[in-house]
């Protein structure tokens, strides 16, 4: 059995390092897409609607002013990088204080390896079950293994993934926390 090693699965709690780096994580995932035209960029507005004085109406010099309907937005969003910088460190510590805080509750599984007798979603579920778990769970494994991924990849509320992707986020969300023995290798080894 691989061991649980204390760095790693003994960390103290640390919610303002869990909180930082879920941000960090959640703004690097964001597209930055979004956009809006400002009144520059609307289509019109080249005439004067009225002229400047005389009409008793207030002064106007484009129906395509944010002020008017069709107009252009005043600060409007324009596409950028939400991602910024995060020390590894912290990024490490809080996948660690994760882990340690699933650890702590005993929902960390540790299993010889990840196989099912076929790769049914049937024989997935029998599976977990016989493990005692349930709600969100994230499973990890050491290396690829496309049976077993085929087996539980579509059952509700678990996730699989290599333990080199395992993220705060993901982490932040489960229930519990299912590894292989060379999963556990490597996160000692990415992780102390």
């Amino acid at each position: 059995m691989a061991q649980l090693t204390e760095k790693i699965f003994n960390e103290e709690k640390n919610d303002a390092v869990v909180h930082e780096a879920v941000r960090w994580y959640l703004a690097s995932r964001r597209q930055g897409t979004h956009s809006a035209l400002t009144r520059t960029e609307v289509t019109g507005g080249g005439k004067k609607p009225w002229k400047q004085k005389g009409t008793g109406r207030a002064r106007a010099g484009s129906n395509r002013s944010p002020l008017w309907r069709k107009g252009g937005v005043i600060f409007p969003p324009k596409p950028r990088d939400h991602s910024y910088e995060l020390p590894k460190k912290v990024r490490k510590l809080a996948v660690r204080v994760l882990l340690s805080g699933l650890n702590r509750e005993n929902r960390v599984k540790v299993v010889d390896s990840l196989a099912l007798p076929q790769p049914k979603a049937k024989e997935g579920a029998k599976w977990l079950k016989e493990l005692k778990v349930d709600g969100m769970v994230v499973i990890v494994m050491g290396a690829e293994n496309p049976a077993f991924d085929r087996g539980v990849r579509n059952l509700a509320g678990v996730r699989v993934m290599l333990s080199k992707d395992l993220n705060v986020f993901d982490l932040a969300k489960t229930d519990w926390l299912v590894l292989d023995k060379t999963a556990v290798e490597q996160l000692n080894e990415r992780l102390s």
